[in-house]
């Protein structure tokens, strides 16, 4: 695996590729201005005209074998935070998943259940005012169980359906303002990717041989640095780290590879981007719940419910792979040459029409 300047790869291509067509023009315009026997001026401008048509594709991408990118991520988070008399470490706010991350940033008890016959949540399709209203049997998309059949006061002034459900049901509380972790702002993630191109059987990882462990990511001063402050990924995908994280969100962490893997023009790194993926409009945010069972004294089983807020970082990998193909290179010279073989056999043809004087 090696990882040389982000820029010279590029520039060593662009150099060479540069001076090679300024060569063949110096040299179009010597012959030309030789002005040979052998050589015509409409010689010289047919030549001109070829090398000024057929030079893009021969010292373009079109010979470059391609190759899409094969990936693997890996994140570790580093940070602790307290809340009152709480201890918060990297076990209880990250919810590893595959290629993502899930930060926890507000978490509460929402409540204490018991499995049992009690009144719905008074969503509308929930309110009624006798039993006709409530078939029993029924579930509703919105409904916390399965309809009794009974109507039940919820509270002194409204009645809802009884259901058969974990109880008492979830209440349509707001998350606490402001986010319990709001500090996770200063945690850090690790990202490891390693990319596999299988037509070249090229393998690279994203953190360089000679990485300073003590460095963050930064786009000017440390673009290669593969570890990241949740902070710096927020700002730089445009958002409010201590807004976000009261109802959360997800964000794309994307890692673009272009590599030249050519051994002259090696050029293989990562370039990341971030941005937001869930509509700030549209029912913005990300949460789950989880729940904590265990049995009383009677043996009656009870649990603790949890309604988790939180930012999710989706890992989102690009990339191709390039190298020079010698059969390529055939075949767009041969494609070439046929065209202009075409091309003068045209000009043969309408030459006796354009040469036609008018009477």
């Amino acid at each position: 695996m090696r990882h040389k300047n982000s820029h010279s790869g590029e520039l060593r291509t662009k150099y060479f590729k540069v001076s090679l067509k300024k060569t063949v023009e110096r040299a179009f315009v010597f012959v030309c201005d030789r002005k040979s026997q052998s050589l015509g001026t409409q010689q010289c401008s047919m030549g001109e005209s070829f090398w000024m048509t057929s030079s893009p594709l021969l010292i373009g991408v079109s010979q470059m074998e391609m190759d899409e990118v094969n990936s693997s991520i890996r994140t570790s988070v580093k940070g602790v935070a307290h809340t009152d008399n709480r201890i918060w470490d990297t076990a209880e706010y990250t919810i590893p998943m595959q290629a993502s991350l899930n930060l926890m940033s507000v978490q509460y008890s929402t409540s204490t259940d018991t499995s049992g016959c009690f009144p719905d949540y008074p969503f509308p399709k929930a309110i009624c005012s006798s039993d006709k209203s409530c078939e029993k049997g029924s579930v509703d998309i919105n409904s916390h169980g399965i309809q009794t059949g009974r109507c039940v006061y919820y509270n002194a002034t409204v009645k809802t359906c009884e259901v058969r459900a974990w109880c008492p049901v979830e209440s349509m509380e707001n998350p606490p303002d402001p986010a319990v972790l709001r500090r996770s702002e200063d945690f850090t993630v690790l990202i490891k990717n390693n990319i596999h191109f299988p037509k070249f059987n090229y393998t690279v990882l994203n953190i360089p041989q000679n990485l300073n462990t003590s460095c963050t990511y930064n786009k000017i001063t440390s673009p290669l640095c593969p570890i990241f402050r949740l902070g710096d990924i927020l700002q730089e995908a445009k958002e409010n780290f201590s807004e976000m994280a009261v109802k959360g969100g997800i964000i794309a962490i994307e890692i673009n590879w272009d590599c030249n893997l050519d051994r002259w023009f090696y050029d293989c790194h990562p370039e990341y981007g971030f941005r937001r993926l869930d509509d700030k409009k549209i029912k913005p945010g990300f949460q789950f719940r989880y729940a904590k069972y265990y049995k009383l004294p009677n043996g009656k089983e009870q649990r603790t419910l949890f309604k988790v807020y939180g930012i999710r970082f989706d890992v989102l990998v690009f990339g191709t792979g390039r190298k020079f193909n010698a059969i390529e290179l055939i075949k767009n010279v041969g494609s070439m040459m046929s065209y202009f073989g075409l091309v003068r056999d045209f000009f043969v043809l309408i030459k006796p029409i354009l040469e036609i004087k008018p009477h």
